[in-house]
């Protein structure tokens, strides 16, 4: 009983003298080699990301375009068809890795590197749209930024890219849709440097901010203007592929149109709950589109029963119209999944699919999608991907 009443009354001594003392240090340890587990996992490459996105990529060119404020470059170009991925960055000048704080000092311009598909859209295509999304008549800067580092720009490759910039200047001139002639400088391609990563897709990271500037800027009055709806290049207004001309509607419309469950995952990134949903089990033909824009995203010959709960499919039906983004969270790295002109949180991609399939798991919510059976395609503006079904 004695060695009992003297273990108790050492232990009552440690808890009350020392134990509060270990156990906040301790818990700041923990809290400190969290956020270093953090940090350094942020910093290594995400496998799964990269590996779909070089599925996605297939045969891919990139292209450097200069339009003013690359913020507002790259979040246009990245609602383009048959654009992979946009970087911003800089290029032009007479520095090796320069700096924001530093790039037009050696003449540097702000510019976006592109990445896209050229059997989806051509160079040409994207000096058009280029055009249609900036002012293209200003050699002084671009909207309130003033300077050379933000005038317009294309840098070519090649003489075949010089001359097919040259060729869409001149049709453009022709027509007559400014009241002055084009001034964008036609350069020699230079190298490229990625920008600082708080640059790269400022308009998703910081919407509001975003939002404020680009309106205050006049960018899309000026676009607005002078060419209203017309704002896809030619030869895709062509394809009548409407969704590539959406434009997406205010938090308040959306709401209206949006089901609770469908906004919550399409807007603010949640996840519905699995087996309780609509397409899980759904083994009807045809194709998966975005609840909100439409644009074609996978079809059920990919969709295959993952046990999951979540409608899953192998790979997309259209990879132009899918954005992959890194996610990194406490519970590790994740990929998720975006379609490119509605924005909507689709859901994530893994890569535990079948492996004789590709090895992708696309796992979707079906409240960011809307069916569209095989016998309704044609009528609902997608004949051209009848013909991969059997239609009676």
């Amino acid at each position: 009983a004695y060695m009992m009443q003297a273990r108790y009354n050492v232990s009552m001594f440690l808890a009350s003298h020392i134990s509060k003392r270990a156990l906040i240090l301790f818990a700041a340890f923990v809290l400190v080699a969290s956020i270093a587990t953090f940090a350094i996992a942020s910093k290594r490459p995400n496998s799964v990301y990269v590996e779909a996105q070089k599925a996605l990529a297939g045969n891919t060119s990139t292209a450097i375009l200069a339009g003013g404020c690359f913020w507002c470059v790259e979040a246009d170009f990245e609602k383009l068809s048959g654009v992979n991925s946009v970087v911003s960055g800089y290029s032009g000048g007479n520095s090796s890795n320069p700096k924001y704080k530093d790039y037009a000092r050696a003449g540097h311009r702000e510019v976006v590197e592109v990445t896209y598909d050229p059997a989806i859209v051509s160079y040409e295509s994207l000096v058009e749209y280029l055009i249609k999304h900036s002012d293209p008549t200003d050699p002084g800067g671009s909207f309130y930024d003033r300077g050379e580092e933000y005038a317009p720009a294309v840098y070519f490759a090649s003489d075949s890219e010089r001359e097919a910039a040259e060729s869409v200047i001149a049709r453009i001139n022709s027509e007559k849709v400014y009241e002055k002639p084009l001034a964008i400088a036609l350069l020699p391609r230079a190298s490229f440097y990625p920008a600082e990563e708080y640059h790269q897709d400022y308009y998703r990271k910081n919407y509001l901010k975003y939002s404020y500037y680009r309106n205050a800027s006049g960018r899309d009055a000026f676009i607005a203007k002078h060419w209203g709806a017309d704002t896809q290049p030619n030869e895709m207004v062509s394809s009548k592929r409407t969704w590539t001309s959406f434009k997406k509607p205010s938090s308040e419309i959306l709401r209206a149109q949006l089901t609770s469950i469908q906004y919550k995952v399409t807007q603010e990134k949640g996840t519905e709950k699995a087996f309780a949903n609509e397409y899980a089990d759904n083994k009807a033909e045809g194709i998966y589109v975005d609840i909100v824009s439409g644009e074609p995203l996978f079809s059920s010959k990919d969709k295959y029963d993952s046990g999951t709960g979540w409608p899953s499919f192998t790979r997309p039906l259209e990879p132009a119209n899918i954005v992959l983004r890194d996610e990194f969270g406490l519970l590790g790295a994740r990929t998720e999944v975006r379609s490119r002109y509605a924005d909507s949180h689709l859901g994530h991609v893994f890569n535990d699919g079948p492996r004789d399939r590709g090895g992708f798991r696309y796992c979707m919510n079906s409240a960011a999608l809307r069916f569209v059976a095989k016998e309704k395609l044609a009528a609902e503006g997608y004949a051209e991907y009848a013909g991969a079904f059997t239609i009676n």
